[in-house]
C-alpha cells in the first residue's frame, strides 16, 4: 500500500496468550481489554509452541482458450481450524478436547471414606457439542481478541503418555459458520488497525 513504511511496532510477539471457552450464545467481549464475560472458562497452562489458527478457503479456477492464465477464480468453500495443546487435565478440559461427554462421581471400592473418585465417559456418535472461543494474544500494551462464536472438536485425541515431558491434550476445533453471525472476527485495541482515511 502506498505511504507505508518499516515499523518495528508493528511486529507482533506473543508474549501472553490464553484460550477461553464457552457456550454457544454466551456473551462475547465487547473489545480487546474488558473483562471476559461470565460464562467463559480459561483452559489454563497450554503448551507455547502448540498455539495455531489456520484459515483454508478454497477455489475454483476458469479457463479459456485464449488466456495461458485463469480467466476467472471464484471461492467455492471456507474453513478455519483452531490448534493448542492442553497442559492442565480437568473434567473441563477433557470435554472439551474429546468434544463433549459426561463426567460422574463413582463410590470407590474403599467407601466413601476414600477420596472421590469421578468418570469421564466420550460422547458418542451425535453427542458432540458445539463451543465458542476466543483467542486471547498480549504483546507490551497491545491486545488480541480473536472471536469464535460456534466451533466444534472434530480431530481424534492422541494423547502422548510419555514418562520424560508432560503429558497434554490436543484440541482442535474447527470453525462453524451461519448466515446470521460472523465465523470469527478480531477485536484489538492495536493503534495500526485504524482505518485508513
Amino acid at each position: 500500500m502506498a505511504g507505508e513504511t518499516a515499523n518495528p511496532n508493528q511486529l507482533v510477539i506473543p508474549q501472553i496468550a490464553r484460550l477461553w471457552l464457552a457456550a454457544v450464545g454466551t456473551a462475547a467481549p465487547a473489545d480487546a481489554t474488558v473483562a471476559m464475560p461470565a460464562g467463559w472458562q480459561a483452559v489454563g497452562y497450554t503448551n507455547p509452541d502448540s498455539l495455531k489458527f489456520n484459515t483454508e478457503p478454497s477455489f475454483e479456477t476458469v479457463k479459456s482458450h485464449q488466456a495461458s492464465l485463469p480467466t476467472r477464480i471464484f471461492q467455492t468453500d471456507d474453513a478455519a481450524t483452531i490448534e493448542i495443546d492442553l497442559q492442565q487435565w480437568s473434567g473441563a478440559n477433557f470435554r472439551a478436547v474429546y468434544g463433549g461427554g459426561t463426567i460422574t462421581e463413582v463410590t470407590p471400592s474403599g467407601g466413601t471414606t476414600e477420596p472421590k473418585h469421578y468418570k469421564f465417559v466420550p460422547p458418542r456418535i451425535g453427542g458432540r457439542s458445539e463451543t465458542a472461543a476466543c483467542i486471547e494474544i498480549a504483546d507490551g500494551s497491545k491486545h488480541y481478541r480473536y472471536m469464535f462464536p460456534r466451533t466444534m472438536q472434530m480431530e481424534g485425541v492422541a494423547t502422548d503418555l510419555a514418562k520424560a515431558k508432560e503429558a497434554t491434550l490436543p484440541l482442535r476445533l474447527a470453525v462453524q459458520g451461519g448466515d446470521d453471525l460472523e465465523a470469527w472476527y478480531t477485536l484489538t485495541d492495536d493503534p495500526a488497525f485504524a482505518p485508513v482515511p
